[in-house]
């Protein structure tokens, strides 16, 4: 398949391939074998593929053997060269290319604002812009794109605000944002995207220098002005607004299509209040958005399900893998929201948990059941075939989500 350039497109990675929510079965196969297969990751460079819970869940808790720091010399093919000033400017405050206790100082001063308590202060917010949005949708009327109009404007504006982002700079940086986490792009142009997304935030953080408002980064230049340079602050921001919106709004379209193909289960998320908290872990473990955790590099040899892996090699975890294990949870296979799904891999494990896992819950927690009961007749308004999926994209989601519903008159 080629390209409108002429070029070649490269080849889906076997870690990112998909039949719609289900993980390839080359998958299972490997998990049910060997645990760990040499695979290709999307540059064409040689991986180790780790594929059982357990050995996903040890990987990430040992950042000493598997490192999430890059060594002196390492490139990525086909990326342009960068000066040592270069990439140590584009690696500064990025949480998830740090390890201990470098990534540990700066998460320390994120993790107030990301506790349970700071999320419930932000709830009535999140419950007023969800409203705005179905408002916006009931007047528009059907059919409507789901992507465009509810799972993607509503956690912009969330992590927007949290952040102090204009909301009308919102078209750029999601341009940005989708481009650069799809792999399918050369990794050139995704390394400028990178640069511009850079620059936009350096904006922000010196407006931020000056006049800091209440927000977190406000909050970090009042507080840990002095211990955070200029590049880290860019770099957590810039990290923090990349994966406020892109994970959450994945879960948001995705999460609808599965239910919408579950109806009773549907019906409980919609109904039962006391659903929504365990359908939204299980929809979390059984789509497991992202395909993989940052690689690692082996910092030692170690053995992994009884596969030696030198020191100095790239080292993939399949979190949709480890989810779907049978060691894990009983019929993997299966959507089963009464059960809850506790101890599932959706958002890492570890250090490097993602931090804005009480917020990406809460904002779910709110939007399927107020969706779902402002339009009770919710459905399809294509065919489930021609539904278009996100496949060569880190985060895995919907490129759009044809819906409608009956009109009362």
């Amino acid at each position: 398949m080629t390209g409108a350039s002429g070029t070649r497109a490269p080849q889906l990675p076997l870690h990112m391939r998909r039949d719609a929510f289900d993980p390839t079965p080359e998958l299972r196969e490997i998990r049910e074998t060997a645990g760990v297969r040499t695979v290709t990751n999307s540059f064409g460079m040689s991986v180790y593929l780790i594929t059982r819970y357990e050995d996903v869940k040890a990987v990430l808790s040992d950042h000493e053997r598997f490192s999430n720091g890059r060594p002196p010399g390492f490139v990525v093919p086909g990326a342009p060269a960068l000066s040592e000033e270069e990439i140590a400017s584009s690696r500064a405050g990025n949480l998830l290319g740090l390890d201990p206790p470098e990534h540990q100082r700066l998460r320390r001063m994120l993790t107030p604002e990301f506790t349970i308590r700071r999320m419930k202060r932000l709830q009535p917010r999140i419950v007023e812009i969800v409203e705005a949005h179905l408002d916006a949708m009931e007047s528009a009327g059907p059919p409507v794109d789901l992507v465009e109009s509810f799972a993607l404007p509503i956690p912009s504006l969330v992590i927007c605000e949290l952040l102090g982002v204009p909301y009308d700079d919102r078209d750029d940086f999601q341009r940005r944002s989708a481009r650069q986490l799809d792999l399918s792009i050369p990794i050139a142009e995704r390394m400028d995207l990178q640069r511009q997304g850079r620059a936009y935030m350096q904006s922000l953080v010196e407006r931020a220098r000056k006049h800091p408002g209440d927000d977190i980064l406000g909050m970090l230049v009042r507080e840990h002005g002095t211990e955070c340079t200029d590049d880290e602050l860019i770099g957590v921001a810039g990290l923090l607004l990349l994966a406020g919106h892109e994970t959450t709004s994945n879960m948001l379209g995705l999460g609808t299509l599965a239910l919408l193909r579950h109806p009773e289960q549907l019906a409980a998320v919609r109904d039962d209040p006391d659903a929504v908290s365990p359908a939204v872990e299980e929809l979390l473990r059984w789509l497991s958005i992202v395909h993989s955790a940052i690689p690692r590099v082996t910092t030692t040899e170690v053995e992994v399900a009884g596969v030696r892996i030198p020191a100095g090699e790239l080292v993939f975890v399949s979190l949709p893998s480890g989810n779907r294990d049978p060691a894990f949870i009983d019929s993997p296979e299966v959507l089963d929201i009464r059960r809850g799904a506790a101890g599932h891999l959706a958002f890492g494990h570890g250090v490097h948990h993602c931090l804005g896992a009480p917020l990406a819950r809460m904002e779910m927690r709110i939007a399927f059941p107020a969706l779902l009961r402002r339009f009770p007749t919710l459905a399809l308004a294509e065919d489930f075939d021609d539904v278009q999926f996100r496949s060569f994209h880190f985060i895995y989601g919907l490129k759009s989500l044809k819906v409608t519903w009956e009109v009362a008159l």
